[in-house]
C-alpha cells in the first residue's frame, strides 16, 4: 500500500503502463475524502467493501459505477471502503 497526498486514502497499484492506464485497489479510511477532480479518461470502480459517496449518491459493496471522461466530482467514504479502480488516465485534481 502507498499513501496518497489525501489523508486516509491509500492505493495499491496492480497494473500500470506508459500510456497512463492503471488498475488499483483504493482504500479509504472512515471519513476520508477525495477532493474535486476531473476524470481525464473513463474510470470504472467496483466497491469491494464499505461505501463510497459522491454528489450523485452512494454505492456499497458489490456495486459497479463508472465515470465518463471529462466528468468532475468529489468522493468520500463515511464508513471507509475498499474499491477496485480501473483508470484510462490518471485523475486531474482541481486544487483550489
Amino acid at each position: 500500500w502507498e499513501p496518497t497526498r489525501f489523508p486516509g486514502v491509500d492505493v495499491k497499484p496492480l497494473y500500470q503502463d506508459a500510456s497512463g492506464r492503471q488498475t488499483s485497489l483504493v482504500r479509504m479510511a472512515p471519513g476520508a475524502r477525495l477532493p474535486r477532480h476531473r476524470h481525464v479518461g473513463i474510470e470504472q470502480s467496483y466497491v469491494l467493501e464499505g461505501s463510497l459517496v459522491d454528489e450523485d449518491g452512494a454505492c456499497g459493496a458489490g456495486d459497479f459505477v463508472w465515470r465518463r471522461a471529462g466528468s468532475v466530482h468529489e468522493a468520500w467514504s463515511p464508513d471507509g471502503c475498499l474499491v477496485l479502480g480501473v483508470f484510462e488516465q490518471p485523475n486531474e485534481f482541481l486544487d483550489r
